[in-house]
């Protein structure tokens, strides 16, 4: 009897990649290297228009310093036809001399109060009419956005007179609540044009789908769109508090007592008040500093949110 022995299957050759050398890594880098710097490499167009932002930059900035600059030199050193570029030498008393008057704090306390009811209600009621525009389909919706849009056009300029009657006659003159209410509506109409953007631009099915998770409708807007509109009511609540802590002709017409004043109508009356003395520039440059103070605090607070929201809106608008 012959036994047949099975041969044994022959293992097939399996190609093993070489392990690269540190030459050939340290040659793969150079050239990835190559690559990146080619890929930057100098271009004249770019950098003169760096330059040219630069600046820009400087000419937009320097009215800044050149205020800050001359608040901490005396009227002596401004006066003088060499300029000083530097505030070598100089003090902070033209900053004592504007609180020893004793009517900055209380300007300051009227602006922000101003400010404050203006933003509050400007964002509360904008976001209520933005919302309506956006997610709701009523009759005279189209006639409400052309009315937004309209008052817009009327200069304020020749409503003044009609603003100061009816404020004389509901008795707000010279008063926080008079000032509020005239500046939330001149304010309203074009927040709501500015968050209608954002809120269009979150679509409606997230909150349907949330909804059919178990959320109630406004338990799903709260938790859903809201987060998501935070950015665009930064962006609105910086517009409206700027237009309330800057606006000076409405103020000036609806208050006439010198105790009751904004910051920039006691401005104006220190400004007059250093001219009958000769005009001290220093103090008026403290002055303006103090009044910018607030605004860039403000900014510092939100800017990072501010700019979110206003990118957003102009790619979702």
């Amino acid at each position: 009897m012959t036994s047949t022995v099975n041969p044994t299957p022959a293992i097939p050759a399996v190609a093993v990649a070489p392990h690269p050398t540190p030459t050939a890594q340290a040659r793969s880098t150079a050239r990835t290297g190559t690559e990146r710097s080619g890929n930057r490499r100098f271009k004249p167009g770019r950098v003169a228009l760096g330059v040219i932002g630069v600046v820009v930059s400087l000419i937009w900035v320097f009215p800044v310093y050149w205020m800050l600059n001359s608040s901490l030199l005396p009227n002596v050193v401004l006066q003088n036809t060499t300029p000083t570029w530097l505030p070598f030498g100089g003090s902070f008393d033209n900053f004592v001399a504007v609180f020893e008057g004793g009517t900055f704090l209380p300007a300051l306390g009227m602006s922000t109060a101003i400010a404050f009811i203006t933003v509050t209600f400007c964002l509360l009621l904008a976001f209520f009419g933005a919302l309506a525009i956006s997610r709701f389909r009523f009759r005279g919706r189209k006639t409400f956005v052309l009315a937004v849009l309209l008052i817009q056009m009327l200069p304020a300029e020749g409503l003044f007179i009609a603003q100061y009657k009816m404020m004389g006659s509901l008795n707000l003159l010279n008063s926080i609540v008079g000032v509020s209410i005239i500046y939330i509506a001149a304010v309203v109409p074009f927040t709501i044009w500015m968050l209608r953007g954002f809120v269009a631009g979150v679509p409606a099915d997230l909150e349907e789908a949330a909804m059919i998770d178990g959320l109630s409708r406004t338990q799903a807007f709260m938790r859903i769109t809201f987060p998501l509109l935070a950015p665009g009511l930064i962006a609105s609540g910086v517009y409206a508090f700027l237009q309330a802590w800057n606006e000076f002709t409405v103020a000036l017409v609806l208050l006439q007592n010198n105790s009751d004043q904004t910051l920039p109508l006691w401005l104006r009356g220190f400004i007059q008040a250093s001219a009958s003395r000769a005009t001290d520039w220093g103090q008026v440059m403290a002055a303006s500093t103090m009044v910018a103070v607030p605004v860039i605090i403000f900014f510092l607070f939100v800017q990072g949110r501010m700019t979110s929201g206003l990118v957003s809106g102009a790619v979702k608008g």
